[in-house]
């Protein structure tokens, strides 16, 4: 009777071809499988800001999943009512200034955030429609201290203040005058850069002077000096002045222009 050989594999050749089948059949079940974790966003960006031409706009990322490492945006304008939106050149950063191309459109942010797997975008809902620019509130010349007087507009009127003169009585034998005059306006401010006018009444008793302009103190300053017609009389006891304040260019009648009567003694035996 024959018997049948039986061959024995050893056991380090059975190991190394399940190695191989392993390699060829992709693996040997022990590894990791790459990440596929893209960004999601959860809440969509939005966009914050005045929708006024010359305001900035500021973009928010809104909420995403797959912590991203970083943001790309891109400024869309569209029409009234959100749509018709086209890329706006050169707007991708997070802010962006309204310009008034912009004027009666809407204005959307698409935002991408990326991290090593990949990216998603996502776009904010429209703005309301974009309004033109606010003219700012003229600012109230009262609110200076000096005022100026070229910043002054009706209602507001100047006002003769104060006077002096020197000598501070006139005499006899007075040959010039300096007479000085102050020049207020917005409940007693000073004014700097008003026009003061000057002149002795009744005429031909002392010159009339250029027009004098005030300083930051509200004092303008003007020399006289005596005519034949000084004295009026033999026994005159006042110097009567007409003086004027006025703007650069003003109405010497109306506007903001001032007028007054003064007058200073006169003592003719000095």
């Amino acid at each position: 009777m024959r018997r049948t050989a039986r061959r024995l594999i050893p056991l380090g050749a059975l190991a190394l071809a399940s190695g191989l089948v392993g390699v060829v059949l992709g693996g040997t079940g022990t590894g990791v499988a790459a990440s596929t974790a893209r960004p999601t966003n959860t809440q969509p960006p939005t966009v914050s800001g005045t929708p006024e031409v010359g305001k900035t706009l500021t973009a928010r990322e809104g909420t995403w999943t797959g912590s991203p490492t970083d943001y790309d945006y891109a400024w869309r304008r569209c029409d009234q009512d959100g749509g018709s939106c086209s890329l706006i050149s050169g707007a991708s950063e997070k802010t962006y200034l309204l310009k008034q191309v912009d004027l009666g459109n809407t204005i959307r942010v698409g935002v991408t955030a990326q991290n090593a797997d990949g990216r998603r975008t996502a776009t904010s809902v429209p703005t309301a429609v974009i309004r033109a620019a606010t003219t700012p509130p003229p600012a109230n010349p009262c609110d200076k201290s000096p005022v100026v007087a070229s910043e002054l507009k009706s209602p507001e009127r100047l006002s003769i203040s104060g006077q002096q003169v020197s000598p501070s009585v006139i005499g006899g034998s007075t040959q010039d005058i300096v007479a000085r005059f102050r020049i207020t306006a917005c409940n007693g401010k000073p004014v700097q850069g008003a026009l003061v006018y000057v002149t002795a009444v009744p005429y031909n008793m002392f010159s009339i002077p250029p027009e004098a302009t005030t300083g930051g103190d509200g004092w303008a300053e003007l020399r006289m000096n005596r005519l034949r017609g000084y004295p009026a009389t033999p026994r005159q006891q006042l110097l009567v002045m007409f003086v004027r304040g006025r703007e650069p260019g003003g109405n010497v009648l109306g506007g903001i222009s001032t007028r007054r009567l003064v007058s200073f003694p006169v003592d003719l035996s000095r």
